[in-house]
């Protein structure tokens, strides 16, 4: 690298999506990082869209937005072309190939929701959720051939707490990402970024979650289910059972109880005058609070199987 190299200097290329890839597409035109062009995705119509857009806010400073479906070599080519020295994936869905991330002269690097070496691989958040894990983190990292494996710059954590989604933990973990971007990309243009290498038999891989996931099994302890339920609520698939046959989905819920059992996995125990019941789980009890036939509306619980209570006891399966 040349010794006198500033930030204007240092042509990057941003692969970004999301809230994160926003936040942090922002964090590079605040330090002045001459962007050649943004690679995103187009918002899929069937996806409840949230979050801000990258390709808007490269637009509105005069960068080149692409779509590529894949990064065939018709556009390594094309990347080649741009001079990248540095390269960035922000929330961006597709792996990168090797021969791309060889373009970029002062390293490639990707952004990842997770503290790594844990929770390598798709749906951190929502997995970390699952999992009832205490802690969450983001990591800015040198992107290699595998994933979320490559060398950390650094990291940065945030507590779970117990009222925590999904969504609200993604919102914390999006400022920390930020400030990765903004500590660390002047340390990287000048080459005193750290560089330590992942321990990846210390951490954990998790794949892609389905909406089949999210079936709920009061068998389970309550925790479990409440973990679950946090974790897959709105905007994602939400968790699920059956009531009479009918798919049923809780959006909202609480633990009850933690402790013993008052009633059979998946019966209602108790209402109280807010429109929530309790449910019986394996061990504890959850008290739900929104809930959704499939196909109808979202309300207060009670309101939703309002019916099915006038038959008296009912389970969840």
């Amino acid at each position: 690298m040349s010794a006198g190299l500033a930030i204007k200097d240092a042509v990057c290329v941003v692969f970004a999506y999301h809230e994160m890839g926003h936040a942090c597409l922002g964090e590079l035109l605040k330090l002045g990082a001459p962007i050649a062009a943004l690679l995103s995705h187009r918002d899929d119509p069937h996806e409840e869209i949230w979050w801000n857009s990258c390709a808007e806010l490269a637009a509105r400073n005069k960068i080149a937005v692409h779509y590529p479906e894949r990064i065939d070599s018709g556009w390594t080519a094309k990347i080649a072309a741009l001079g990248p020295a540095i390269i960035y994936s922000f929330s961006y869905r597709n792996l990168l190939p090797e021969e791309v991330l060889r373009l970029a002269s002062m390293g490639a690097y990707n952004l990842h929701p997770s503290a790594l070496p844990r929770y390598r691989g798709r749906a951190p958040v929502n997995w970390m959720l699952v999992n009832g894990e205490r802690e969450a983190g983001v990591t800015l990292h040198h992107m290699v051939a595998r994933a979320d494996a490559g060398d950390i710059v650094a990291q940065k954590t945030v507590a779970i707490d117990d009222d925590d989604t999904a969504l609200t933990l993604y919102r914390k973990l999006v400022p920390a990402g930020a400030a990765l971007v903004r500590e660390n990309h002047p340390r990287i243009v000048a080459g005193t970024a750290p560089r330590i290498a992942q321990d990846l038999a210390a951490g954990s891989y998790f794949g892609r979650r389905r909406p089949a996931d999210g079936k709920i099994d009061w068998r389970w302890p309550a925790r479990r289910i409440f973990n679950l339920i946090r974790a897959v609520t709105h905007p994602y698939p939400g968790a699920f059972c059956y009531l009479g046959g009918r798919k049923l989905f809780i959006w909202a819920a609480r633990i009850a109880s933690e402790d013993g059992s008052r009633g059979a996995p998946g019966e209602i125990i108790s209402e109280d005058a807010g429109g929530a019941f309790e449910v019986a789980a394996g061990a504890g009890s959850m008290l739900v609070i929104r809930a959704q036939f499939e196909g109808g509306a979202e309300g207060a619980a009670r309101n939703v199987i309002a019916a099915r209570l006038l038959e008296g006891s009912i389970v969840f399966s």
